[in-house]
């Protein structure tokens, strides 16, 4: 039995970690942490961490698994790239998950658009679209970076330097390098997502619409029966799925 503690429990996620959970057998939750709460009074409860927190506590949480020995699956998006290292340095000491969106069906999408970049080749533009309710706080999403992210890699791209984030006025005429990236704000959408190949006469359109919480959630919850296997190390959804 693999015992896990939740921090962010009162969230969105976290809720959804716990109603998923009684389905994953393998699984015990030992402990739930949200704001205020002291992870370190009960850390020794767990043998893995799932943090839906938020970006700005993810370093610490990072920190205080990898002195305790603990895994760690990592939910929380819109980290800069200073937070980013300061908290997969810990990989060196521990196994840990860091995923942009824990989804099977994301993950497909993902492996599903790195093989469409490299089969259309350079001759379509990329645009990416996303959706998600109107209290979201970070633009864009977690996966809608992913995916812009595997588009400039194939094209063997820096995404900082081709990214277009909206466009308004007189811009001038699309450039082919450019990489579009779209945020759209409204309601409950729990998460939509569109890659979009478009040339002269033709046009692909990959999407994934979620439509519950729940399929994130037990996602999660695999990864932490997973990364608790594992050697020290940085791994993501990929790589709990065996898709690389």
């Amino acid at each position: 039995m693999t015992k896990i503690i939740i921090t962010g429990s009162k969230g969105r996620m976290g809720r959804a970690l716990a109603a998923c959970a009684p389905q994953h057998r393998e699984l015990e939750i030992t402990g739930q942490i949200d704001q205020d709460d002291d992870l370190a009074a009960i850390i020794t409860r767990c043998d893995a961490v799932i943090d839906f927190s938020s970006h700005a506590a993810t370093a610490g949480i990072a920190e205080l698994c990898a002195s305790h020995g603990k895994a760690l699956v990592i939910g929380t998006t819109g980290h800069d790239d200073a937070e980013k290292s300061l908290v997969t340095q810990h990989a060196a000491r521990i196994p840990m998950v860091l995923a942009s969106n824990y989804s099977t069906g994301v993950n497909t999408l993902f492996w599903l658009t790195r093989k469409a970049a490299e089969i259309l080749g350079d001759s379509y533009d990329l645009e990416v679209l996303e959706m998600h309710h109107r209290l979201k706080k970070d633009a864009p999403s977690g996966t809608a970076k992913s995916l812009a992210e595997i588009l400039a890699n194939v094209r063997n791209q820096q995404l900082s330097r081709v990214a277009r984030h909206g466009r308004e006025g007189i811009v001038c005429e699309r450039t082919a390098e450019e990489i579009g990236v779209h945020s759209i704000r409204g309601g409950d959408v729990v998460g939509d997502h569109t890659v979009v190949f478009a040339t002269n006469g033709e046009r692909v359109e990959l999407t994934h619409k979620a439509s519950s919480r729940d399929t994130f959630a037990n996602g999660a919850l695999r990864a932490a029966a997973w990364v608790v296997k594992q050697k020290p190390g940085l791994y993501d959804m990929q790589d709990v799925l065996g898709l690389k």
